[in-house]
């Protein structure tokens, strides 16, 4: 072999070696756009699709917007005034029971109970919709609320009501008149266990400025306590960790069962109104928060606020919604147009699922979340339940 043929085979040798190493690079740069692709398309699925997530899926109710559309527990209570029948059905949509009450009825509920009133009559039905006590009161039923052990009415002239409390045969447990002499009562409930305990809101009407009341009472024996919460109107009250975390339209107050005032316990939300809490078996209560001015508008909801022990977070919606719930640590909310958006409660950052309707009419009405993982909510006439992401 001559040194000019050795040059050229060593060339040409090099030539084809370049040209393969050309290949295998362009080969590899295929298949790392591919691999990015996928990882891509697996971040998307991951973002859309989170591990354990069931897929999505809506059942149409037996119900319309507006017949008193109420959560109870993991089932939706409903009054069809016309007939004057109550229905209790599943998230499912199949009926589990129907009571007639008669026309012109209002009820509440607990998480086991419902009292029903209308004039003087009242009745309570257990969670299987059997009347376990029906009677007539000789004054006017202004409103009706049960807990676990005890009923209490509220009877009489709205300026001078009387707080009547029995059990759920009926039994006499007790009866406060003098603290109500001049007063409107707004609310009451039961708290502690056993329902041993009972608070009131009562609006002092006669006063020369408005003056919220709260008392307390250990129910069948005394008044523990009564404070003034001043001019600012008190709207809801929640048993939370040993406290009555009592909301008014400027602060979220605490006290004990004797009324007394826990001041680490004060909070500022004027501006703000609770609209949903979540009370886990251990640790404080989620207090779920949205600003009184996208409740009052029909804009939607785009702020949300958590309140739970000594954390206070703030959300911000991706798009407005109509209404939005708090359920097992987890914030859920649904939009105008058919998204239903999920977050940690200790995370400001919402995955957004597509709800699977043929129609693209806006969701018009939020009626809550049941304890077995239901949305319910209304698209125009016709009511909703979607299950929850876990």
């Amino acid at each position: 072999m001559t040194a000019s043929e050795h040059i050229q085979r060593s060339s040409g040798g090099a030539s084809v070696q370049g040209g393969s190493g050309k290949l295998r690079i362009r080969w590899w740069m295929v298949i790392a756009a591919a691999l990015l692709l996928a990882a891509a398309a697996i971040g998307l699925w991951i973002h859309t699709h989170p591990p354990g997530v069931t897929r999505i899926s809506a059942v149409t109710l037996p119900c319309h917007s507006d017949e008193d559309v109420t959560i109870f527990g993991s089932d939706v209570l409903y009054y069809d005034k016309r007939n004057g029948v109550l229905y209790c059905t599943s998230s499912s949509g199949s009926v589990r029971w129907n009571y007639t009450l008669g026309q012109g009825q209002q009820f509440s509920v607990s998480d086991t109970y419902v009292v029903a009133w209308s004039d003087s009559e009242i009745n309570v039905l257990d969670r299987g919709g059997r009347s376990i006590y029906k009677s007539t009161f000789s004054e006017p039923v202004q409103f009706a609320r049960v807990g676990e052990k005890y009923f209490a009415a509220v009877t009489g002239s709205p300026a001078s009501p009387s707080l009547i409390v029995r059990d759920m045969d009926g039994t006499y447990v007790d009866n406060e008149t003098d603290n109500y002499k001049n007063m409107m009562l707004m609310d009451v409930g039961f708290y502690g266990d056993a329902d041993q305990y009972m608070w009131s809101l009562a609006l002092d009407i006669y006063s020369t400025a408005v003056n919220t009341v709260l008392n307390t009472f250990q129910v069948g024996k005394m008044n523990t306590g009564e404070v003034n919460l001043g001019e600012f109107i008190a709207y809801r009250v929640l048993y939370d960790a040993g406290r009555l975390r009592v909301f008014t339209t400027q602060q979220m107050y605490s006290y004990d069962y004797k009324a007394v005032q826990d001041l680490n316990g004060t909070q500022l939300v004027y501006g703000w109104e609770l609209v949903d809490w979540d009370q886990p078996e251990r640790g404080s209560t989620n207090m779920l928060l949205a600003t009184a001015s996208e409740l009052n508008n029909t804009k939607g909801l785009t702020e949300l606020r958590v309140l739970s022990g000594g954390r206070d977070s703030r959300f911000h919606l991706p798009s407005a919604c109509i209404g939005a719930g708090i359920r097992k640590s987890r914030i859920y909310a649904v939009s105008k147009d058919q998204v239903l958006y999920v977050s940690p409660a200790n995370q400001s950052r919402f995955t957004a699922y597509q709800l699977p309707f043929a129609t693209d009419a806006a969701a018009v009405h939020w009626f809550g979340l049941t304890d077995d993982g239901h949305a319910v909510f209304a698209i125009g006439d016709i009511v909703y339940a979607v299950n929850l992401p876990r």
